[in-house]
């Protein structure tokens, strides 16, 4: 089978995928302006405000490119009871995606990130959101929703921002459910709880968050300093697969059998990063679900953190550009030689 028959069907398995999403969801908002001056009240640009823009941030983003992959993502997540919150519940409903996952709270705000943009360059950002945990009662309907969407799906991501949806105690039933079902769980960690997803299928930090989370400091480009660390999380959590973004210079990924792959970066006109994590555990998901081999699902994930990164502000993968990217994949060439797609 050709390389391009092999990623189509590995595409159209994708199309037959539902992915649970739960962590912390956002508005990402955007104010696009021009800026000509300096203001005469201090030594600020002044911007003439053009158009205003919300878009789905968070775990909502991840939402967001499961479905631009072709599959269905079910969002779980605890957002506010105000108007920022209807705000979300609406662009979930303009995407077709469902809101059964989404719990309403009158005691937390919906987290907005607003950020002013002027020539392509963003100036500002304007975050409003609360890191408190989950009441009892929050914490309650969060389970019950992920109980009552996890035997729908294929996968579960969990997404944590440090927002508060997903604490410690929170992490480890969900993960537990996630477990029993014999679900595959791929994990987007931050700092705060970075430790607390024991036994998880696949964990995918970036080096930063994976320094800050074992706290340990070595030099970027030190590779035995870095290997040894990766070995260190992955026995100390019992994970079965880590992959780490490398920002420029790529990505890396480690088997629950020690087997080590490095992949470059591909040159891009970076535009602007933000949304690329959200992209990159998002393929990665969708891959492990499909039963891609670990390096494979690596290319496959870097290759689309990449193509996010061409465009300012946070988007979604265009599935078209990453399928015709993945059938000239090189890398992609040689470890699906021998793969084919489970349906």
């Amino acid at each position: 089978m050709s390389i391009q028959h092999t990623v189509a069907a590995l595409f159209d398995r994708f199309s037959q995928l539902r992915v649970l999403v739960v962590g912390d969801v956002m508005i990402d908002a955007y104010l696009w302006g021009k800026s000509s001056r300096l203001s005469p009240e201090a030594p600020v640009p002044i911007v003439n405000r053009i158009k205003m823009e919300q878009r789905l941030g968070g775990a909502a983003n991840v939402a967001l490119n499961i479905q631009s992959l072709g599959a269905t993502p079910l969002l779980c997540s605890v957002v506010g009871d105000d108007l920022e919150g209807a705000a979300l519940l609406r662009l979930l409903q303009e995407q077709g995606q469902t809101q059964e996952g989404i719990v309403l709270s009158p005691e937390r705000p919906t987290t907005v990130k607003q950020r002013i943009i002027s020539g392509g360059q963003q100036l500002l950002r304007i975050d409003s959101e609360v890191e408190t945990d989950l009441t009892p009662f929050e914490r309650k309907a969060l389970v019950q929703r992920f109980r009552h969407l996890l035997p729908q799906a294929d996968v579960v991501i969990f997404e944590d921002y440090d927002k508060g949806v997903l604490s410690a105690e929170v992490i480890r039933e969900l993960l537990s459910l996630a477990q029993e079902a014999a679900v595959p769980t791929v994990v987007d960690p931050k700092k705060k709880n970075f430790l607390s997803y024991k036994g998880s299928t696949l964990f995918k930090p970036n080096l930063k968050e994976l320094k800050e989370g074992l706290k340990v400091d070595f030099a970027d480009a030190n590779h035995e300093a870095f290997e040894h660390a990766v070995t260190a999380l992955q026995e100390q959590m019992a994970l079965e697969n880590v992959l780490v973004t490398l920002s420029e210079r790529g990505v890396f990924c480690q088997s629950a059998t020690q087997e080590k792959t490095y992949l470059d970066a591909h040159i891009r006109s970076i535009s602007d990063v933000s949304g690329a994590g959200d992209t990159v555990v998002s393929i990665a998901a969708l891959s492990l679900a499909a039963g891609l081999p670990l390096p494979a699902l690596a290319e496959l994930a870097n290759l689309g953190g990449g193509l996010v990164c061409e465009h300012v502000g946070v988007v979604p993968i265009d599935r078209e550009q990453l399928q015709q990217e993945a059938q000239n994949s090189l890398v992609l060439q040689r470890e699906l030689a021998v793969f084919e797609v489970k349906v």
